[in-house]
C-alpha cells in the first residue's frame, strides 16, 4: 500500500511538471523586479514603472492560428494564360491569425447595423458608402434580379459569402471589427460598461481610447501606482486588447490555403508531399470512402455545368454556398479554393522571384503615423471619431536605412527611363511620380497609352463559383481597382500573432 501511494505521489508530481512545462511560463519571468536594475515593478516607492503578467495570445473571434514557416510561394500549376505573374520563390511567414470562413452577409449586415445606428442621422453618406454593390449580380444575358433583390438581405442567404464589396469597403469592415472586438474585451475585464449613446465621432475605437480621445461608460479602471486617483484606462500594455483585424497579405493567404502543416508531420523540416490545391492530389473530388466522387470545392465544372445534374447536385451550391461548405483544409479553413475569390492586402505587380523580402513579403506599404497639432496633442476626426493619419513626410525618412520615403508601392518597380511617357522620366522620379507613370500617360489627352496596372488595383485569389478549377491553385492571381467588386468576390480577415509563433508549449 506504502509502495503504491508513493507510486501515486510521483506520477503525481511528474504529471504536475508536465502540466507546469506544457502551459509554459508567462511572458514576465520575473519576480516583481528588473533583473536589470533590481528596482521592483509595480511599485510606488521605486519609480511606478507598470508591468503586466501575460501568457499568450488569444485567438479573436472567429479566428484559427497559422503556425507560421517557410514555403514556396508562386503557381505550381500551368501558366495558361502566359502572364508569368507568379514566379517561384522560398519566403518565410511570420505565424497569424486568420477566419475560418469567408465574412457571410449576417456578418456584413451586423457591421452596417453598427453604422446605421452610429453614423446615419448625422453622417448618411458613411452608411452609404458600405453598403455592398448588390447590382453585380446583373449579366447583359441572364436573368439575376432575384439575387439582386434577395441575395444579401434575406435570411436564406444569412451564412453564405457576401459578395458585392471592393478592397476598400473590406478593409473599412476589418478596421470596425478591430474596434468592436477590443471594446467587448473592456467590457468583459470589467473596465468600460456598453455605451448606447455613441453617436458620430463620440463611438468607441481602439486608437482613440488609447490616446485619451474616447473615455466612454466607465465601470472600473485598471488600478495605476502613478495615477492620482489610483486608476488609469487601459492600455496596449495590460495585454487585453487585440491586434488589429485586417486583410491577409497575398504571402499569408496562398500559405494558409495550401496548408502544407498536414505534409511536414512525418519528418521534421521536411514537406513529403507538394500540394497543387489546398488538399492533396491533382483531382477535384474527394477519395474518401464516405464521400467518394463529391467534389471538393464550388466551381464551375465546364461550359454551362455550374451545378450539376437535377437529383443530384454535386456541389449543391447555384451559384454560392454557405461559407463552411465541403471541407476543411488542414489549418482548418473553409473554402479556400472555390465558392468566391477573395480579397488580399497587396497591390498587384507582376511577382518575379528578386523583387520581394525572404521575409513577411508584401507590396504597398504606405508608411504613415499620427497626426498631431501645434500642441503636440492627436488630432481627431470630426466626422469618423478617429485619429487623423498622414504620410510619413521626406525629412521624417531621409535619414533612414530601411526607408526614404513613405510612398513604397511602386519600390524596385521597372526602369523609369523606359517609361511610356518618353518625357523628362529623372525630374518625375524626383518629384515622387514613381512608378505610376510605367503604366498611365497622364500627359495623353485621349489617355492612348494607358494599362490596366496601378497604384490602386490589388490582387484577389482562390477562385469563384463562375471560375475553373485552374484558378482554385493558391498560387494563381488576378487583380482589380480598389473600387470595383463582382459577384465571386468576397474577403475575409487576418491576425498577426505576437509572441510565440506556436505557443509556449512548443520548443
Amino acid at each position: 500500500m506504502k509502495v503504491r501511494l508513493k507510486k501515486l505521489l510521483l506520477y503525481g508530481f511528474i504529471g504536475s511538471a508536465m502540466l507546469i512545462v506544457s502551459c509554459g511560463p508567462k511572458v514576465s519571468l520575473r519576480s516583481g523586479a528588473s533583473g536589470k536594475t533590481g528596482w521592483n515593478y509595480n511599485d510606488p516607492k521605486m519609480g511606478g514603472f507598470e508591468v503586466a503578467e501575460y501568457v499568450e495570445q488569444e485567438a479573436g473571434p472567429g479566428l484559427v492560428l497559422i503556425e507560421g514557416g517557410t514555403f514556396t510561394m508562386g503557381s505550381v500549376e500551368q501558366d495558361v494564360m502566359y502572364d508569368w505573374n507568379s514566379m517561384r520563390k522560398r519566403v518565410t511567414v511570420s505565424s497569424f491569425y486568420m477566419d475560418e470562413t469567408e465574412i457571410s452577409n449576417v456578418d456584413y449586415r451586423e457591421y452596417l447595423h453598427w453604422k446605421y445606428q452610429v453614423f446615419y442621422d448625422e453622417y448618411p453618406e458613411l452608411y452609404y458608402q458600405a453598403l455592398p454593390d448588390t447590382l453585380c449580380w446583373r449579366r447583359r444575358l441572364a436573368y439575376n434580379e432575384p439575387y439582386v433583390q434577395f441575395y444579401f438581405r434575406h435570411p436564406a442567404y444569412n451564412d453564405y459569402p457576401v459578395v458585392g464589396v471592393n478592397w476598400n469597403q473590406a478593409q473599412d469592415y476589418c478596421l470596425w471589427r478591430t474596434d468592436r472586438v477590443n471594446e467587448k474585451a473592456l467590457i468583459d475585464y470589467g473596465i468600460l460598461e456598453y455605451d448606447a449613446e455613441q453617436k458620430g465621432s463620440n463611438n468607441f475605437n481602439t486608437e482613440a481610447y488609447i490616446a485619451g480621445k474616447y473615455i466612454g461608460t466607465v465601470k472600473k479602471n485598471i488600478s495605476s501606482p502613478n495615477s492620482a486617483d489610483g486608476e488609469r484606462p487601459a492600455k496596449m500594455e495590460d495585454g487585453i486588447m487585440l491586434p488589429s483585424y485586417r486583410l491577409p497579405t497575398e504571402a499569408e493567404w496562398e500559405y494558409a490555403a495550401l496548408a502544407l502543416i498536414g505534409n511536414s508531420q512525418t519528418s521534421p523540416e521536411r514537406i513529403v508531399n507538394q500540394r497543387l490545391y489546398p488538399w492533396n492530389g491533382h483531382y477535384l473530388r474527394n477519395d474518401e470512402k464516405a464521400n467518394r466522387g463529391l467534389f471538393r470545392a464550388n466551381m464551375q465544372r465546364g461550359r454551362g455545368d455550374l451545378m450539376g445534374v437535377a437529383g443530384y447536385l454535386n456541389d449543391n451550391a447555384a451559384p454560392t454556398a454557405p461559407v463552411d461548405s465541403y471541407w476543411p483544409n488542414d489549418y482548418g479553413l473553409y473554402c479556400m479554393a472555390g465558392n468566391v475569390n477573395e480579397w488580399v492586402l497587396d497591390v498587384y505587380r507582376v511577382s518575379s522571384n528578386l523583387d520581394v523580402e525572404d521575409f513577411n513579403p508584401f507590396r504597398g506599404n504606405v508608411f504613415r503615423v499620427l497626426d498631431r497639432d501645434a500642441n503636440n496633442d492627436y488630432i481627431l476626426n470630426d466626422t469618423t471619431g478617429r485619429l487623423m493619419e498622414r504620410e510619413m513626410t521626406i525629412e521624417e525618412s531621409i535619414n533612414r536605412v530601411n526607408y526614404k520615403k513613405a510612398d513604397n508601392i511602386n519600390y524596385r518597380d521597372g526602369d523609369m527611363a523606359s517609361n511610356i511617357d518618353h518625357g523628362d522620366w529623372l525630374s518625375a522620379e524626383i518629384e515622387g511620380g514613381g512608378s505610376e507613370r510605367m503604366y498611365h500617360n497622364k500627359h495623353s489627352e485621349d489617355n492612348a497609352m494607358t494599362s490596366l496596372v496601378n497604384d490602386r488595383v490589388h490582387v484577389y485569389k482562390g477562385g469563384g463559383w463562375r471560375d475553373r478549377a485552374y484558378w482554385m491553385v493558391p498560387g494563381t492571381r488576378r487583380f482589380l481597382q480598389n473600387d470595383k467588386s463582382s459577384d465571386d468576390l468576397g474577403f475575409r480577415c487576418a491576425m498577426i500573432r505576437v509572441g510565440s509563433p506556436g505557443g509556449f508549449s512548443k520548443k
